[in-house]
């Protein structure tokens, strides 16, 4: 399992959307017909939980950041986070990234593609979390056992949590500066899906208006990605830590 994780850690960027944007593609999106109650249902749900795992790694960047990219795409620590969320869960960040992966399949509709969601999202998430473990055991030792006996690795603990929070500021800068390519990326995967939802099901025609309403927000949300990464490239507004 660590060297799948290994494996995932270094080409997620790359893999994991080619897998899920590509069986997104392929296998078409459920709709019932005549049961429009229940296609909103599917939605409100899947954006429901995709929205939580955003609000979570929202909350846990702006308070206390851990770097996830590794070193030249290796496993890599140089501290051992465990304050803000990461008093409460080992892996917040990863939470945050299943839930709206799992989201977005939800609101796909699909059986299949629910099944083929869940199941890669949970793979590639729990092996490369072992590989993290295998490398965190190895450097921090005793440090890391007792950090590991006291925090869960999926779960949260959610006792004390108000306390941990407590004397820290939330930094809004470095969360633009740390999350705008996910806050982009994100209503942009949950934006095609409701379209490919509603030419599968209606057609293009009919779906004429809906298709221009998600056409607008898609470029508001463009126009704050594009803000945000001007302030990042060209200022310090954000900070730079």
């Amino acid at each position: 399992m660590v060297r799948i994780g290994q494996f995932f850690f270094k080409y997620r960027d790359v893999v994991v959307p080619l897998v899920l944007v590509g069986c997104a593609i392929l296998i078409k999106p459920d709709v019932y017909p005549g049961h429009d109650h229940l296609n909103l249902v599917l939605d409100i749900v899947g954006l429901f939980v995709a929205c939580s795992g955003q609000l979570l790694r929202a909350y846990v960047i702006g308070y206390a950041y851990i770097k996830r990219g590794g070193k030249n795409k290796q496993v890599y620590a140089d501290t051992l986070q465990q304050s803000g969320f990461f008093a409460h869960c080992r892996n917040p960040l990863y939470v945050g990234n299943m839930l709206m992966l799992i989201g977005l399949g939800i609101v796909h509709g699909n059986v299949i593609f629910i099944a083929i969601d869940v199941a890669f999202t949970l793979l590639v998430y729990i092996s490369i979390v072992a590989a993290e473990e295998d490398f965190l055991a190895n450097k921090f030792g005793e440090e890391y056992a007792d950090y590991c006996r006291r925090v869960p690795r999926f779960g949260f603990k959610f006792s004390g949590l108000s306390k941990s929070l407590q004397g820290m500021h939330y930094d809004w800068g470095r969360l633009v500066r740390k999350e705008y390519g996910t806050l982009f990326t994100f209503p942009t995967s949950a934006l095609l899906l409701l379209a490919w939802e509603a030419i599968s099901s209606r057609g293009y025609e009919a779906s004429h208006s809906l298709l221009t309403f998600l056409l607008i927000i898609w470029g508001l949300i463009t126009l704050a990605w594009i803000i945000a990464r001007l302030l990042k490239k060209r200022t310090d507004l954000l900070g730079t830590t």
